[in-house]
């Protein structure tokens, strides 16, 4: 599995790919790279507030971006953009890249810390362009079918 800094990521970015945010819709709207569309691999339950696996969210990437498509995982710290790519990557796309550090930034075992998208001073949206949220995306992979 690929993976890369927050900077080279960034820098890859500029050459043509998507950065997708697999951070929850609330984590997403508070702050994300720019340009990043969101497909949750993870969503809280409306009932209980916990996590829960968003059964959707293969399909929804399979609709949203076509499987040659430069694909750049992020998440907050790590974990769930390495358990995205194992799924998207177990699904025919052939050009995925966990972006290390995420979104927070991260320590790995050894203490090496890997800072995220926002503390590297990458360019961060709050707002949400049009056909880049979860909500969208959903609708439209709804609305194929």
């Amino acid at each position: 599995m690929k993976q890369l800094s927050v900077t080279d990521a960034h820098a890859a970015l500029a050459h043509g790919g998507v950065y997708l945010d697999v951070r929850s819709t609330q984590e997403f709207a508070l702050g994300h790279p720019a340009g990043a569309i969101n497909i949750p691999l993870l969503e809280p339950d409306e009932d209980t507030g916990l996590m829960q696996a968003n059964p959707d969210f293969l399909r929804v990437v399979q609709h949203a971006l076509a499987a040659d498509t430069a694909v750049f995982i992020g998440c907050q710290a790590g974990g769930r953009s390495v358990r995205a790519a194992l799924m998207v990557e177990s699904f025919g796309f052939s050009d995925v890249t966990v972006v290390c550090g995420g979104f927070g930034g991260s320590v790995d075992p050894t203490g090496r810390v890997e800072p995220g998208w926002a503390a590297a001073g990458l360019p961060v949206e709050q707002s949400i362009e049009p056909g880049r949220s979860y909500g969208e995306l959903l609708a439209q992979a709804d609305a194929a079918e």
